[in-house]
């Protein structure tokens, strides 16, 4: 599976927006669940992370 996404500007950098249909094949809640990216042989992998978003303290 491989998807063509155009990068959009953030600040001084450059981000990806990952649709609701990636996120749910990898399992991913953006409100409770972080994500892991490395880069190999060229190549960005985005994987779940272990580690989950911190709650927000009103």
């Amino acid at each position: 599976m491989s998807y063509d996404r155009k990068l959009i500007r953030n600040g001084n950098g450059w981000a990806l927006t990952i649709n609701s249909v990636i996120l749910e094949l990898l399992d991913v809640n953006p409100e409770i669940n972080m994500i892991k990216y490395t880069i190999e042989n060229e190549k960005l992998i985005i994987t779940k992370s272990k580690k989950k978003v911190e709650p927000k303290i009103k």
